[in-house]
């Protein structure tokens, strides 16, 4: 029997979660100014924590004219 995908460990820490601990939450807060030390720590504001999607890659497109030069050469 096989092991789910979801279940596997390896690479688990590098994908992408939705919800962020209270630590990261604050260290987001310090980034943008919105914590200064001293605030409580319960009730913090929402933070937006969003996956920043950096497309896939691109291939060139080639001309026809240009390849045939290419192998030519």
């Amino acid at each position: 029997m096989s092991i789910d995908r979801s279940l596997k460990i390896k690479g688990a820490l590098s994908r992408h979660r939705n919800v962020l601990s209270r630590n990261e939450r604050i260290e987001q807060l310090k980034n943008e100014d919105r914590w200064a030390e001293g605030d409580d720590v319960t009730g913090l504001p929402k933070v937006g924590h969003r996956k920043a999607h950096t497309g896939g890659k691109k291939k060139e497109k080639v001309e026809e004219g240009e390849e045939a030069v290419t192998e030519e050469s």
